[in-house]
């Protein structure tokens, strides 16, 4: 039976939007595939891990009401092997899906469609925010390399979202730095604190454009909801308690340094070069006028960079994870940055953006 024909992209977009939450090994074999169905006008691809739900919806209107289930990540590849611009037509037989395109036929195994787990929708909602989609994905950039990759303190893999009144915050740590951001919104919500999981961050950040049209979110008991364009993504929430961030911030550095961050950056890039590839630390050496950034591995090699700063003040030697000031400096796109050093070489420094007091870095420093 011919369930649809359509041009190769058309198809394509929708499956690619849905696939990337998509374990290619699952205990549920029939959560490596995605669910397709087509109802009153309305083409559905709709995928999950039980934790996370995606869909995304398109209008139909040629051919009858379907549903079928395929593997995601081999539909996906075939559908990206077609040449652009070609016409697919899919053809159930029984348990089998036929891909049709010119002179290519290829047969896949489906699974039962009444099969297919869904995520239990929680519609208690507690908060409706909305926001453009280019302000969450500017907001998600500024502080998701921070979060930790499965960590034991589970609570950490993942994203602190809160909001209070019209103030919405994003946090970020692996308890060896700290990325907050936060901003302002139009309309004043209840506090709701919840931890997004570190796969939904990365699948939203993925999946938001570069544009003005709104993103809905919707804060429930144990789920969160991300509405915008045809897309919608549910997501249940970490269950665990964030670190109090407020007191990881420090409020005393008074070693302020401008710098740029282009000209820090390349210089951090070219010092990693002779980095020790297990620990890799760099020593900034801070001094009247001068900032020199030190790189050397165990086979005795030493990079040297050289910057002339605006400082005055009492020398520091401090040592960092390089990758640390790298992640801040590639995700950040203003030039002029403020590092704020402590006392002492065991002090968490603290990195700021002039024109934007709403976006803090704190970085631990390390033993060299």
């Amino acid at each position: 039976m011919l369930l649809i024909q359509a041009e190769r992209d058309s198809l394509l977009k929708p499956l690619t939007t849905v696939t990337g939450i998509v374990e290619r090994r699952h205990t549920l074999p029939i959560l490596s595939n995605v669910l397709i169905a087509k109802q009153d006008g309305q083409l559905t691809f709709l995928a999950t891990d039980l934790e996370i739900q995606i869909t995304t919806q398109h209008a139909s209107n040629e051919g009858g009401d379907f549903q079928f289930t395929v593997s995601a990540k081999k539909f996906q590849d075939i559908l990206r092997a077609m040449p652009d611009g070609s016409t697919v037509s899919l053809d159930q037989d029984d348990s089998r899906l036929t891909v049709k395109a010119g002179k290519s036929r290829f047969n896949l195994q489906t699974l039962p469609a009444p099969d297919f787990p869904k995520l239990a929708i929680d519609t208690n909602v507690k908060s409706v925010i909305k926001l453009p989609q280019s302000q969450l994905k500017q907001l998600i950039a500024r502080v998701q390399y921070a979060m930790a990759h499965q960590d034991i303190r589970y609570y950490l893999n993942g994203l602190f979202m809160l909001t209070e009144g019209n103030s919405f915050k994003l946090v970020a740590t692996d308890g060896h730095r700290l990325a907050f951001v936060s901003s302002d919104l139009e309309n004043a919500v209840e506090r709701n604190e919840v931890i997004l999981p570190r796969k939904t961050i990365v699948e939203l950040y993925k999946l938001l454009a570069d544009i003005d049209d709104d993103v809905t979110i919707e804060i429930a008991q144990n789920q969160v909801k991300f509405a915008f364009g045809n897309i919608v993504i549910h997501s249940k929430v970490v269950d665990g308690k964030f670190p109090d961030y407020n007191r990881v911030v420090p409020t005393g550095n008074d070693k302020l340094v401008p710098l740029n961050r282009a000209q820090l950056l390349a210089s951090l890039q070219r010092a990693a070069i002779l980095s020790n590839e297990k620990f890799r630390g760099v020593r900034l050496v801070l001094s009247d006028g001068t900032l020199k950034i030190i790189c050397n591995n165990s086979e005795q090699e030493e990079a040297t960079e050289e910057l002339e700063i605006p400082y005055q003040g009492d020398p520091l030697d401090i040592g960092f994870n390089i990758g640390y000031l790298l992640d801040v400096l590639t995700n950040l796109d203003h030039e002029a940055l403020v590092f704020a050093f402590g006392d002492h070489a065991t002090s968490s420094t603290l990195v700021t953006v002039p024109e934007e007091p709403n976006f803090k870095y704190v970085v631990m420093p390390m033993r060299i």
